[in-house]
């Protein structure tokens, strides 16, 4: 069985990578931005990441962001194609995030979840809030319950925006 540490993305091939895979999945396969779907909110945002230890290849995505006192979201939630077998990645992703969010003082942890992935994220104590359209496609507003993610002891780091740029 193939193993994966989740991390906050830290150094520059790390950050790289993780746009470089964000782009492969939002803008190429789904299509849902053209050329990239680097926003503003990279700015202000934690880029987290999926590394599989055999290869030392960053296999999956999400990103989080604080935009107000306590109240977080996540997004960007992604998987390489060649290792969606079996949700360990994005269950492991998400956990990474609403944990280190909890971490670091959340009250709230809020994201917008495409249709299909909404009982996925029910499974992992999540609740939907509303349903909502983003980029001409239907999403849910969720919730994820709190008690099931708890706070770690990761220090909240300084965002570096050098790293950003390195896209």
């Amino acid at each position: 069985m193939k193993t994966y540490q989740f991390k906050l993305a830290t150094d520059s091939q790390e950050v790289a990578a993780y746009f470089a895979l964000r782009r492969s999945i939002f803008a190429e396969e789904q299509q849902l931005f053209q050329g990239d779907d680097v926003d503003e909110i990279d700015q202000i945002a934690y880029p987290i990441v999926a590394i599989a230890t055999d290869t030392n290849q960053v296999v999956g995505v999400v990103r989080i962001y604080e935009v107000e006192p306590g109240i977080w979201y996540g997004g960007r939630l992604g998987t390489h194609p060649d290792y969606r077998r079996g949700w360990q990645i994005g269950k492991g992703l998400i956990y990474k995030a609403v944990t280190t969010a909890n971490t670091w003082g959340c009250k709230q942890f809020l994201a917008t979840v495409q249709l299909q992935n909404v009982r996925f994220f029910q499974r992992l104590h999540w609740g939907s809030l509303k349903e909502i359209m983003i980029c001409d496609r239907p999403h849910h507003l969720m919730e994820a319950d709190l008690n099931f993610y708890p706070p770690g002891i990761e220090p909240r780091p300084l965002l570096s925006l050098p790293a950003r740029e390195a896209s």
